[in-house]
């Protein structure tokens, strides 16, 4: 019936951005065999519906599938507006779905496999930074995927999560956004000024960073200055400062963010040391955790951290 309210769902309710593969997926799956329902969102809707379908086949039925691109201010009120009819209200959004931004040019399968044999953590990621490289377009996809994408969702969603009689928001971020990397104190300074910072600023320093990665100028304004991974390293900073943020105007919910470790995914051609699903198990801790307890933390892995 037109204009009817949705029946609450007895079972709580998560979305997962970003489900379709890799992390997103493994945080789908263990959130659905904890007992919630979920809502696996992924752009492309051939891809989610084949990853809803592998679940399903894991006999996982309470997941449904929706169509997300997490730029577009658009399609977050539909997927909005999905959630309100079916459900009527959110209990978690876990915002996963961000990208590097690079270009890696490192060969097949067989010679990664190859180059890390015998090699540590430290020698990978130098051999992977030596061969990888990010133009300014590439800059503004990362910034506007990982620190506008995840706003426009949390933004688009709160309502519905803060309908929850304990709503969680876990936004997935990186230890390479820590504030220790910024070259700036002022800039530091004001990223961790959260009584004060305001979303307006955040986006005006999104805005900032890239004229500067384009005229050259990070090292005067105090930002990351490794170009090849700046724009991942700010756009992540952002997000930690952002979740404290909603943290802080949003204190009947439980808002955090989490660095799951170096985790096996397409971005690092899987050369991390943890799996998809040891990666996923942080969100998840961190969403199903008991009622009450902290917000406005960063989690590294299992362990609250500074976000310094």
């Amino acid at each position: 019936m037109e204009g009817a309210v949705p029946k609450p769902s007895e079972k709580r309710v998560a979305l997962v951005t970003g489900g379709n593969r890799g992390m997103g997926f493994e945080i789908c799956r263990q959130l659905a065999s904890s007992g919630l329902t979920v809502v696996l969102t992924a752009r492309n809707e051939t891809r989610g519906a084949e990853a809803v379908d592998r679940l399903r086949g894991l006999c996982l039925p309470d997941v449904v599938f929706h169509q997300l691109d997490i730029t577009e201010p658009a399609s977050a009120a539909r997927l909005a507006d999905f959630v309100r009819s079916k459900f009527g209200r959110l209990d978690v959004l876990i915002n996963n779905a961000g990208i590097m931004g690079v270009t890696m040019e490192v060969g097949d399968e067989a010679a990664i496999k190859e180059m890390m044999v015998g090699k540590d953590q430290n020698e990978i990621a130098e051999w992977l930074k030596q061969r990888t490289t990010q133009n300014i377009e590439q800059a503004e996809e990362c910034v506007r995927i990982n620190y506008h994408g995840t706003k426009t969702v949390a933004e688009a969603l709160l309502p519905l999560v803060q309908s929850s009689s304990d709503g969680r928001i876990v936004n997935v971020t990186s230890a390479f956004g820590l504030l220790r990397f910024f070259s700036g104190e002022e800039l530091r300074q004001e990223l961790s000024s959260i009584c004060t910072l305001t979303k307006q600023r955040l986006d005006e320093l999104s805005a900032l960073f890239l004229e500067d990665y384009k005229s050259g100028k990070l090292e005067p304004r105090g930002w990351p200055t490794d170009r090849v991974y700046a724009a991942y390293q700010a756009s992540k900073a952002l997000v930690a400062a952002y979740t404290r943020i909603l943290a802080r105007e949003n204190p009947a919910l439980r808002v955090n963010c989490v660095h799951p470790g170096y985790v096996e995914t397409e971005m690092n051609c899987n050369t991390g040391d943890l799996t998809a699903a040891e990666g996923a198990r942080v969100s998840v801790a961190v969403a199903v955790a008991d009622h009450g307890g902290v917000t406005g933390a960063y989690f590294d892995r299992t362990e609250i951290a500074s976000f310094v």
